[in-house]
């Protein structure tokens, strides 16, 4: 039997003058050539199988290989990075990819990758420019800064600033800041890595001036504060600002730098919405550095930015490690147009998808979904919830934005098995699930969107009772 079924594998010259290969080829972008070696592969495949004793399929072999052709095609036509509507309401959702771009640096990342640019050159005297020179002015605009550079992200820039300004030298840190801060980022495991040599004081819960006071020696390089825009501790607590041990760093020469984190240039407490200072506030305190990300409450690409003082950015620059954390033409074009509409806040309000969608309202979050709700085919059974929205990204975590979720349920379809055909539909619809119910939350769901979730929701509902 083996044998017979051997001998009925085609040859792939025979394969290769097939209709149903030069289908495929007319429907999917793919050479000959290419074709030629998956169908290769596919004929190894099968004759594996059948010298495995392991084939049995109701198809001819002819048919199974093109078919196999056909699905590897399908998988080769589909993007490991895809669009995803985000309808859990969490902003700066990490999983999600964080801050959405405002359409302006959209429009300046597509003219960065589709062209040429003066990414280190200068245009005016026509020789070698710095890519730091890019985005320098704009930071400091923004910021107050003296000086400024970017690197790829937070977590590289807190490592640069330690890594050049304090290897085998003492960099003096409350207890109560050695957080973790997502995907095993702990402060004091990039001090390690770094050749720094962490001083701890002060206890979990309470740190005074006079723990920071009493640690500085010849040794000490740098006092480190991290900001609690991740975390937050309540309760028995006590905890020095950063403002007061700026005479401190001063009277000793030492640094002093303060990990933001979050990265606020625009301030939300003017809306009642969390206590995170702005980084220029951080600055105009006399910090001499700031570390922050570009794609959290910035609402720009992943970066990591570092502002302050002249005399230590000079240094970071020069650093060997500057070149490998260094970022490329398209995150530079996607930052600088984020800074940019900063400028004038108005704009920035008006602009930023992040800063729109931390200040909607619970009667605009309603009215959006309202408007969605009136798509819906009359076989889905609707509801109100309120409830209440997240930051995200490790922001603000004690913040709660109060909205309206949109529920949703189907009398012949189990949520759960929904929610995974949406999930992984295209686009993928990512939601919560309230009471045993779909959960749609607006503030992260734009109209632009509507028609998409509205196919996505009854694709769902067909492939569901289709296969039932």
């Amino acid at each position: 039997m083996t044998s017979i079924l051997l001998r009925q594998i085609p040859a792939i010259h025979e394969l290769q003058k097939h209709s149903m290969l030069r289908a495929c080829l007319n429907q999917h972008e793919l050479s000959p050539e290419k074709a030629t070696e998956w169908l290769q592969e596919a004929v190894a495949e099968v004759r594996t199988l059948i010298l495995n004793n392991q084939w049995s399929n109701g198809q001819t072999i002819e048919d199974w290989i093109f078919q196999r052709l056909s699905e590897r095609l399908s998988d080769h036509s589909v993007y490991s990075l895809r669009r995803i509507i985000n309808g859990t309401g969490t902003v700066l959702h990490t999983n999600l990819g964080r801050a959405k771009l405002s359409e302006e640096a959209q429009k300046q990342v597509i003219l960065a990758a589709s062209s040429y640019s003066n990414l280190e050159y200068n245009v005016t005297t026509g020789k070698r420019g710095s890519r730091h020179d890019l985005i320098e002015d704009i930071v400091k605009e923004v910021t107050g800064a003296e000086a400024a550079m970017v690197v790829n992200n937070n977590a590289a820039a807190v490592y640069l600033v330690l890594k050049a300004l304090a290897t085998n030298k003492e960099v003096i840190v409350s207890r109560g800041e050695l957080v973790e801060i997502g995907g095993s980022f702990r402060v004091s495991s990039i001090m390690a890595e770094s050749g720094a040599e962490l001083v701890e004081v002060g206890t979990t819960n309470k740190t005074h001036f006079r723990d920071y006071d009493d640690a500085i020696n010849d040794e000490t390089a740098m006092i480190m504060k991290v900001h609690t825009s991740n975390f937050k501790t309540i309760g028995f607590t006590s905890a020095v600002d950063a403002k007061e041990l700026v005479n401190l760093a001063q009277e000793n020469e030492i640094i002093l730098y303060e990990d933001l984190g979050s990265g606020a240039i625009y301030d939300l407490r003017t809306h009642g919405i969390g206590e995170e200072p702005t980084v220029k506030e951080a600055l105009d305190r006399g910090i001499d550095l700031v570390t922050f990300s570009g794609d959290k409450l910035l609402g720009g690409p992943q970066a990591g930015i570092i502002a302050g003082k002249k005399e230590y950015i000079d240094q970071l620059k020069k650093h060997q490690l500057a070149r490998v954390l260094r970022v490329d033409k398209m995150t530079l074009a996607a930052l600088e147009a984020t800074l940019k509409q900063y400028v004038d806040q108005q704009v920035a309000l008006k602009d930023i998808p992040t800063l729109q969608q931390i200040l909607l309202t619970k009667d605009q979050i309603r009215a959006e979904a309202e408007a969605f709700k009136r798509l819906l085919s009359s076989d889905w059974t609707v509801g109100w919830v309120e409830d209440v929205s997240m930051v995200g990204g490790g922001t603000m975590p004690d913040v709660e934005l109060p909205t309206w979720l949109l529920t949703l349920s189907h009398r012949s379809i189990k949520t759960t098995e929904l929610i995974e055909v949406l999930r992984n539909g295209d686009p993928a619809v990512v939601t919560r699930i309230k009471d045993d119910q779909i959960a749609l939350d607006f503030r992260t769901i734009t109209k632009g969107e509507h028609t998409d979730l509205l196919r996505q929701l009854e694709h769902a509902k067909e492939t569901y009772l289709h296969e039932k």
